[in-house]
């Protein structure tokens, strides 16, 4: 089959590789569609941490933001699968260990994440090899550009979680990307009185395209009380302007990564009285992404800006943006057609 393979820094190729097989418990699903996010692009530099910390090596082979038809099921997995529209969680984790019989496998030590850590190939190649456990049911009404965003969705769903948004709550969304509008999208679709802050003028007509009213730069940000702040920014400064901005009592949700250490002053923490929450991964929000999807609350398909080719998919990482792409952040990559 065909697969986006990372080989180096800076170096991507489509290569004919073995496909994979279902052991006891596993599925490989015909992938229909992947998105491209900024993990992807941190390991085609050569940036992704995971690389210098001994999680990841290459060749790689990523893609974790997928969705598609299970093609075929391993002993013990439950027929009522083949043929299913899916898509899956990113983090597998050992399935035996305390974090995991917790619920927490998306911090298991020994956990792979499909396309990212511990050599788990990913989604960008004509097949996946997944377990059955990690799969989520797409329903008819979640297409498949929506289905391929439910992976960001779940992120966004547990930061809006975390922040409390509902009725007579104020929630600032800090960043515009993909996880950022969501975020905003989640928050108000839960009752939420949401402002949406960006770098700059520029980054905000995409927002306000959306229908977003409270849109501020930073430097305009109103002097109002916000109950909860969402960092989804890469700005290694804005872990403490959340801080200082948030009202005591409230709540910081930390879901963007800097690629430098961002510095916040615990005694404004304590003193403050806030609660501050970090957010990994998906896996606790997937269900409920699909859920909000599939009714309409949220609409996550004005966020994908392009559909390529996988032939393609080395050239976005790189940079490139489709001739005709639209304002959103998100580029879909076709791998398959998604059927057996």
């Amino acid at each position: 089959m065909r697969a986006l393979v990372l080989t180096g820094p800076r170096r991507a190729e489509v290569l004919d590789v073995d496909p994979p097989a279902a052991g006891p418990g596993q599925v490989v699903v015909a992938v229909e569609r992947v998105g491209l996010c900024g993990t992807d692009v941190e390991f085609f530099t050569g940036e992704m941490a995971y690389l210098h910390q001994g999680h990841a090596a290459y060749p790689l082979r990523p893609g974790h933001e997928w969705c598609g038809t299970v093609a075929e099921i391993g002993e013990g997995v439950d027929p009522a699968w083949l043929g299913r529209r899916v898509t899956g969680d990113t983090m597998l984790g050992c399935g035996a260990c305390p974090r995991c019989l917790r619920g927490r496998q998306h911090v298991c030590e020994e956990r792979h994440e499909v396309g990212i850590r511990r050599g788990w190939a990913g989604a960008l190649a004509e097949r996946l090899l997944v377990p059955a456990a990690s799969l989520h049911p797409l329903p008819d009404e979640v297409s498949a550009a929506a289905g391929a965003l439910v992976e960001p969705g779940g992120n966004a769903l547990r930061a809006v979680r975390a922040a409390g948004a509902g009725p007579g709550v104020r929630v600032a969304v800090w960043g515009p990307g993909t996880i950022g509008l969501l975020s905003a999208a989640f928050a108000a679709s839960a009752g939420a009185e949401v402002h949406l802050v960006g770098p700059s003028a520029g980054a905000l007509a995409f927002p306000r395209l959306l229908g977003h009213r409270n849109v501020w730069t930073a430097d305009d940000l109103p002097d109002l009380p916000f109950d909860a702040i969402i960092d989804a920014t890469n700005a290694a400064d804005v872990p403490a302007r959340a801080l200082d901005l948030v009202e005591p009592g409230g709540r910081v949700v930390y879901i963007g990564l800097a690629g430098r250490p961002s510095l916040v002053d615990t005694r404004t923490l304590a003193l403050k009285d806030v609660t501050a929450v970090g957010v990994l991964s998906g896996s606790a929000g997937l269900r409920g992404a699909v859920e909000h999807y599939a009714r309409g609350a949220v609409d996550p398909e004005p966020l994908v800006a392009a559909t390529v080719g996988l032939d393609q998919a080395g050239d976005v990482l790189a940079g490139w943006r489709p001739p005709g792409a639209g304002p959103g952040p998100k580029i879909h990559v076709m791998t398959g057609d998604g059927l057996p």
